[in-house]
């Protein structure tokens, strides 16, 4: 059900500006007033566009601009086009790049004139209409597989500060969907930087995975509003796939930090008081408003990947706690992890997925995640005794469960597709069967007798015991790295 229909006892409903501030647009009515969400055109061929967002008393409402104001002035004609922002949808928009009204921005042909439009506020899919059936969907990553599955139709965060590899692991995330699933992906670009839009592109483009994508940006220097309406407009596009060619979709999105930042920004425009550490006190309604729509339903399903970025790594933001609710699994990237070049950089501790059940991913994988996770957490505080006395003065089973920590640490990097031509190195999509079976071979000790340097970017184990030139992660000195001396093998 669309919010915001068209208002069809004032087929013309002329306006008039009364008021600019900003991105702020006060506009009066004489006739009837436009609904919440109506989107309003002004200037010249109605290129300013502004989206209703209050009515202040009976004749005058408040907006904000999804364009850029300069030429706007009091007195000038606003037009009401009856009915809230929309956009196309259809399989013409497939390997298409979009900006939040729809608008091709790939310098590609127009559109064919003529195609459905739909209204991007949309309510969620009903309980009645939802999936109650839990599936793994698989990544081919070898650590997010074993340790953090991912929920089909589930909502998957990864956090990280930045420069951590949020967006390069999300561009892997999409080749790896075309040779696991037969779906759409969509990736949705919320305040992006210019350069990584056109550089997405190109890269998608080269890769032959553009036919079965849309990608939908708003730039950083647009205007809150558009910022902040471009992850609907992505969905509205995700909804369309699922439930009328019952499809699959992969939705990306990143960041989805930013949308809560414009929504930050528009709240304070509207003149409402902020809340903690200055957010919007309506944070967390309009980030429901957003995540709810994304669900596993009777017709298909949208499995969401979305990059978090918190703010000075502080896991207790309160942007950062908000979306954390909603999320059915989360990534955390280390910072620590990325300077010693264990790629992807992320925490197997931190890290977690309500699909780790038993019930859900079985009996075996859930063991062997949980062994996993065991040597990691007696490492953790193994490190501490090393940094001080040294490796030596460790017991044999100490010592055992550190090799064995540092040899998984190294076996879970893996090389991706999408850092091919920055590293040199051959991308790797590693089934889960495999992830399983090195690491658990890895428990058993079988690569006691292996150097380390063997296991690091590579995908399956057997290539560990391949004559393959060593790529050694960057190492530090001992007193930077904290993890206490090199293990030198015998």
């Amino acid at each position: 059900m669309e919010a915001g229909l068209k208002n069809s006892t004032c087929p013309a409903n002329p306006g008039m500006i009364v008021a600019v501030r900003g991105s702020v647009v006060d506009v009066r009515f004489e006739n009837c007033l436009p609904p919440i969400y109506s989107l309003l055109r002004a200037g010249s061929e109605g290129r300013i566009a502004i989206e209703v967002l209050s009515q202040l008393d009976r004749h005058r409402v408040r907006g904000i601009a999804l364009t850029p104001t300069q030429g706007l002035a009091r007195g000038m004609a606003v037009e009401d086009t009856g009915g809230p922002l929309r956009i196309p949808v259809g399989r013409e928009i497939l390997s298409r790049m979009f900006d939040v009204f729809g608008n091709t921005i790939d310098r590609g042909e127009p559109l064919l004139a003529g195609m459905e439009l739909r209204g991007v506020h949309r309510s969620p899919p009903p309980l009645a209409r939802r999936s109650t059936k839990s599936e793994i969907f698989e990544t081919g990553i070898k650590v997010i597989d074993v340790l953090a599955p991912l929920e089909r139709g589930g909502k998957a965060g990864l956090f990280g500060g930045a420069g951590v590899g949020k967006t390069v692991l999300l561009t892997e995330m999409i080749h790896n969907m075309v040779a696991h699933h037969e779906g759409v992906s969509i990736f949705c670009g919320i305040g992006e930087r210019c350069r990584e839009g056109e550089e997405l592109y190109r890269d998608m483009s080269e890769a032959g995975v553009l036919p079965n994508m849309v990608m939908v940006f708003s730039q950083m220097n647009e205007p809150p509003g558009s910022r902040f309406r471009v992850g609907h407009a992505a969905l509205t596009m995700a909804e369309y796939f699922r439930d009328d060619e019952h499809r699959d979709v992969l939705l990306l999105i990143d960041n989805i930090f930013r949308f809560i930042q414009a929504g930050s920004e528009v709240s304070g425009l509207m003149g409402q008081m902020p809340s903690r550490l200055g957010y919007q006190p309506t944070m967390g309604t309009e980030l429901s408003s957003l995540e709810e729509r994304i669900a596993n339903t009777d017709s298909g399903a949208i499995t969401s990947i979305q990059a978090v970025y918190v703010p000075a790594d502080d896991f207790t933001d309160p942007a950062a706690v908000h979306t954390f609710s909603h999320l059915s699994a989360s990534i955390v990237l280390s910072r620590k992890l990325a300077g010693e070049g264990l790629y992807p950089a992320i925490d197997p501790l931190q890290s977690n997925s309500k699909m780790a059940m038993p019930s859900t991913v079985g009996e075996h994988h859930y063991s062997v995640a949980r062994e996993i996770r065991r040597t990691f957490a007696q490492y953790a505080e193994l490190k501490d005794i090393i940094a001080m006395l040294g490796l030596e003065q460790l017991s044999p089973d100490d010592r055992n469960v550190v090799y064995r920590a540092r040899r998984l640490e190294r076996f879970l990097t893996q090389p991706f597709f999408a850092t091919e031509q920055f590293t040199g190195i051959k991308g790797k999509l590693v089934p889960l069967k495999d992830a399983l079976d090195g690491c658990e071979r890895i428990l058993r000790d079988e690569f006691k007798d292996i150097p380390e340097s063997a296991l690091y970017m590579i995908g399956s184990i057997e290539e560990a015991k391949a004559d393959r030139p060593a790529v050694q992660p960057e190492t530090r000195p001992q007193q930077e790295n904290g993890d206490g001396t090199t293990i030198h093998e015998a």
